[in-house]
């Protein structure tokens, strides 16, 4: 599996190769550090077929981004779906998008570097609001939370009034702040039947409502936007992969058709698949998501084995070790997340009434 703009001839390391970068050749006392660098990024990425040498083509850049983020007192969170080099040259937690905003909220860090899109961020801003949020790439979009406005939710609470909004956690802060609660890929059912209401408006996943409405007797009314990586994903391509991996096991995200769901033996968000894998006793999985989750895997379960095809999510793939140094140096304006205090307070409640829901089904 490639690993777009990372590889040594990607832009990274292309800024290790500029004179006076950070991969400029360090003095004699350095060395030893970069050693231990290299060896700590080769004992991680090996399980992915990186090989040493290439390991310390970014040592010196993962290396002074540590030492940057030490400085700041920062915090790097990182979406499973970056790059192997986010993920664990400089990632201080790796997970979803959700519980990376909560991690971000019990830090004591000052700074949160949030390598992923910037619906993440704007959440992490709206839980954190005494923190700087700082986003390296900022034109790293989503198209579902692309496919909705505030000025959409307001409508169809004007056509539906009877209705609650259901905004799945991929929305603005925008979008969050017009709806009733928000939701995760993991508990999307619970949250639809934890509300009273009968009607559910559910924006802006159109799959995942449809999802929803073959597991509720409550009436789900989907908005129409799609994730432009799960919505690629077939039923024949799992049964082509299924007749080949007989005894694999099929994960797939919430996101997907519902077709496809249906031939999964799971379906769910990130943070399912991996603790299904963590307790499963198969030894051989197909992930149906972003291929960035497969990288992820195959360094922290280097016994288990991952098959299939995947799908490069354009937006999660524009974060680049630079970008990051860059941000932790000098941030530009669109770098810095900022939320209006009256939709962050809004926003916040869609988020706090989530939890109180999901909160009744937790052990004493």
């Amino acid at each position: 599996m490639g690993i777009p703009e990372t590889s040594p001839s990607g832009p990274a390391a292309e800024s290790l190769r500029r004179p006076g970068s950070a991969g400029t050749a360090p003095p004699g006392g350095r060395r030893a550090g970069l050693e231990r660098e290299t060896d700590r990024l080769f004992h991680a990425l090996g399980h992915l077929g990186w090989v040493r040498e290439e390991c310390g083509l970014f040592a010196p850049l993962t290396l002074e981004i540590r030492r940057l983020k030490e400085e700041a007192g920062a915090t790097i969170l990182a979406h499973s779906y970056q790059t192997p080099d986010i993920l664990y040259g400089i990632a201080d937690f790796r997970g979803d998008s959700l519980q990376l905003s909560i991690e971000a909220s019990k830090t004591s860090a000052d700074v949160i570097v949030f390598c992923g899109v910037r619906f993440m961020a704007e959440t992490a801003k709206i839980l954190s609001p005494e923190k700087r949020v700082l986003l390296p790439a900022p034109d790293a979009g989503c198209s579902l939370d692309e496919s909705i406005t505030a000025a959409d939710v307001r409508r169809l609470r004007r056509q539906y009034p009877d209705a609650a909004v259901v905004c799945y956690v991929n929305t603005t802060a925008a979008v969050k702040a017009e709806s009733t609660v928000c939701c995760t890929s993991a508990n999307g059912l619970e949250i639809v039947e934890g509300i009273p209401e009968r009607q559910i408006l559910f924006v802006p996943d159109q799959l995942m409502g449809k999802n929803l409405q073959a597991r509720t007797k409550k009436e789900i009314i989907p908005w129409g936007g799609t994730c432009i990586v799960h919505e690629t994903f077939t039923p024949e391509s799992l049964q082509a992969h299924r007749k080949h991996f007989p005894d694999a096991e099929i994960l797939v995200h919430t996101e997907c058709n519902p077709d496809v769901v249906a031939a999964a033996d799971l379906a769910g968000g990130t943070g399912d698949m991996i603790r299904h894998i963590k307790n499963s006793s198969s030894r051989r999985f197909m992930l149906v998501t972003e291929c960035g989750l497969a990288d992820r895997l195959r360094v922290e379960f280097p016994d288990r084995e991952f098959v299939g095809t995947c799908v490069l999510c354009p937006h999660m793939k524009k974060t680049e070790l630079r970008k990051v140094m860059e941000v932790l140096t000098d941030p530009g304006p669109d770098q810095i997340i900022e939320v209006e205090e009256s939709v962050r307070i809004r926003a916040k409640r869609t988020l706090d009434r989530m939890f109180e829901i999901t909160s009744r089904s937790l052990p004493a």
